[in-house]
């Protein structure tokens, strides 16, 4: 029985230490992901009393919010071990373009959010701004 608690510590600790370059990038999209939770949240909220009705916390988009968080650190583990061990020759740095994709949703959903939240002018000249770049970019494509 020891010598089995062994081997599946080790493979614990091989697993561990074989996505612990990655930890960093984890960490920022679950930043990302927990900011615009919280302002989708809020910003739910403030729709609610714009419009005049009651507001409560609805379990679904945490639970969907959490779904999404697990698939994207398993997208992050795949992009990893497609960049280390499959394709390492190439220095794609596939990890870090899927990480910075992902964190970037994110921070256009918070700015979303954040326009619904408050009506600053600021806020929503960037959001402008920045859809009329993708805009005019992707039509240059």
């Amino acid at each position: 029985m020891e010598a089995l608690f062994k081997y599946f510590s080790g493979c614990g600790v091989a697993l561990v230490a074989l996505f612990a370059p990655i930890v960093p990038l984890v960490w920022c999209v679950v930043g990302f992901i927990g900011v615009d939770f919280l302002t989708g949240v809020l910003a739910s909220r403030a729709d609610a009393h714009a419009a005049g009705q009651k507001w409560y916390f609805t379990s679904h988009a945490a639970w969907h919010t959490a779904q999404k968080l697990g698939f994207t650190i398993v997208a992050l583990a795949m992009a990893y071990l497609i960049d280390s061990q499959m394709l390492d020759f190439m220095n794609l740095h596939l990890t870090k373009l899927f990480a910075g994709f992902v964190c970037g949703v994110e921070m256009w959903s918070f700015l979303e959010n954040a326009c619904r939240i408050s009506s600053s002018p600021l806020l929503n000249y960037i959001r402008n701004y920045v859809r009329g770049k993708v805009k005019k970019e992707v039509e240059d494509e």
